[in-house]
């Protein structure tokens, strides 16, 4: 994974949370529905399962913005690295120190030594 885009990366971590998000509001589904089975009245097993129902509805609109933002970060890094990867690299050339105020320096040091 060490050779791997980021791109890609990121796209297998949403897809990882992806999944357990949705894996989790089943279990939560689950949870309810049976506590609807076992309630003694009608108003309760309607609330239990309308519970239920909101929770898949909740945890799918949040799995889909997840998988949306993902997608989308994967996208922009993607085309930075394709940006970056095309531009010309600006070399910068660095000015030569001139010799001769150098050489003026050590004259002048030379002087002052003697």
């Amino acid at each position: 994974m060490a050779d791997a885009d980021l791109d890609v990366v990121i796209r297998q971590l949403a897809r990882q949370l992806h999944t357990g998000l949705l894996t989790r509001a089943k279990e939560r589904r689950d949870r309810f529905n049976g506590l609807a089975a076992k309630a003694k009245g009608k108003e309760t097993g309607d609330r239990f399962k309308m519970m239920a129902k909101a929770t898949m509805e909740q945890a799918t609109a949040a799995a889909k913005r997840l998988q949306m933002s993902a997608d989308n970060v994967a996208d922009s890094y993607a085309r930075a690295m394709r940006l970056a990867a095309s531009a010309p690299v600006a070399v910068k050339v660095e000015k030569k120190a001139k010799p001769e105020k150098k050489a003026k320096a050590k004259k002048a040091k030379a002087k002052k030594a003697k």
